[in-house]
């Protein structure tokens, strides 16, 4: 399965916002995004990725988040506001340590269990974006 590229007519994803505090991974994964056609938005932190949601929430396809963060807000917190402000913004939550049951995510989400392969990630990325659930734990 193949990512709708920002070159499609009027369906294509606009924006996937990514959001993770290890610096590495955050490259990385906006750098495999990006090669497969998607735009992405780098944030280290659920802060920083709620003052985006608040000015260019129409513009997002695609909340990605790690759970765990510095900050006020962790991942959990972000998706359960994201879900109740822009319910139309599907989400993909990713960690290694926690499940969203297990940090309280309220709304319905994707997940996906770290570590995970490339291909892994990018089916759920595109799952994540026409089902409640992508099923990779």
């Amino acid at each position: 399965m193949s990512p709708v590229s920002a070159g499609s007519e009027s369906t294509h994803c606009a924006l996937i916002l990514v959001v993770e505090d290890e610096p590495v991974i955050l490259e990385f994964l906006c750098e495999i995004l990006q090669q497969e056609g998607f735009a992405t938005e780098a944030k280290n932190s659920a802060d920083e990725a709620l003052e985006f949601l608040d000015r260019y929430a129409e513009k997002v396809c695609l909340l990605l988040t790690d759970i765990t963060m510095p900050g006020s807000l962790n991942g959990a917190a972000l998706a359960n506001l994201s879900g109740s402000r822009w319910p139309s913004i599907p989400i993909l939550i990713m960690s290694g340590l926690e499940t969203p049951e297990s940090s309280g995510v309220t709304h319905p989400v994707s997940f996906i269990r770290k570590p995970w392969a490339i291909g892994q990630m990018l089916d759920c990325v595109n799952n994540a974006m026409k089902l409640p659930s992508c099923g990779v734990e």
